[in-house]
């Protein structure tokens, strides 16, 4: 079934870096955009009418904290508000603590929870009788390399990003043969702030050039040897959320320079 001709997209975490970069793309598709973060909203302002001048449409900002259900209600209503019933929705916050098991406090693993499984289910739930109703919809859940893989001190990240792709299969199998599909989409290494943290405290440590510490860095990683840029992360969820992407349903769709096939 054709989309909608104009569709509205409800992006979690997407104040700035990946999340921002999908509004982008799904603005450029035709979207009205629900922009969503912590930060307080003079922050985000240039951003969401920049966002709003380039592609024309609506284009709104909600600051909500995703760890609380009141945070989760105050996001799905002010969506509706804003730009109707979201026909996307791309569950993308995400929160992450760097501990051994043995030293993780439940506060960490709680909010962790919280943001990156609870909240996507209850949007997930909330959404749904309005796109059953229309017989469309389009639900992109972001997930990780290490959704499928172990890794050292991330028990939360690697819980939640695993749990992820449950939830988007269960949901998918719930939905199949409408015009609703549920997909996860796991971007490999992209060139963060953290990340770059990361590189540039490599190269000074070891005395190398940034260049140098990012081969290293990728080396480990991505086969490609390259950052995967958000702008493609971007356009590929565009492309699930129209109409080619009907029949593609309850599958995670790597994007991540061979890292997921070594």
């Amino acid at each position: 079934m054709p989309a909608p001709p104009r569709c509205s997209a409800l992006i979690t975490g997407s104040s700035g870096g990946l999340g921002y970069a999908i509004a982008e793309s799904l603005a450029a598709a035709g979207h009205d955009i629900v922009l969503h973060g912590i930060d307080e909203p003079e922050q985000v302002e240039p951003a969401r009418a920049a966002l709003q001048g380039r592609h024309g449409g609506k284009v709104a900002y909600c600051q909500a904290d995703l760890s609380e259900l009141a945070g989760v209600e105050r996001l799905t209503t002010f969506a509706r508000e804003a730009a109707g019933d979201p026909d996307v929705v791309v569950n993308n916050a995400v929160v992450r603590h760097f501990a051994p098991v043995e030293q993780f406090s439940d506060a960490d693993w709680q909010r962790s929870l919280a943001v990156n499984l609870t909240a996507p289910f209850r949007i997930i739930r909330t959404v749904l009788p309005a796109m059953r109703a229309k017989d469309f919809g389009r639900i992109i859940n972001l997930t990780s390399h290490y959704g499928q893989r172990g890794a050292l001190n991330r028990v939360d990240y690697v819980t939640t990003k695993t749990g992820i792709i449950g939830l988007t299969r269960a949901v998918a199998m719930e939905t199949v043969g409408t015009g609703i599909t549920c997909n996860a989409v796991g971007p490999g290494t992209l060139p963060t702030p953290a990340i770059m943290g990361r590189i540039d405290a490599m190269a000074s440590s070891h005395g190398i050039s940034r260049e140098e510490a990012t081969r290293q860095y990728m080396k480990e990683r991505q086969p490609s040897g390259r950052f995967v840029r958000p702008e493609d992360v971007g356009a590929m969820v565009a492309f699930l959320c129209s109409p080619a992407g009907r029949d593609i349903t309850g599958t995670v769709v790597p994007i991540d320079g061979g890292w997921s096939a070594v």
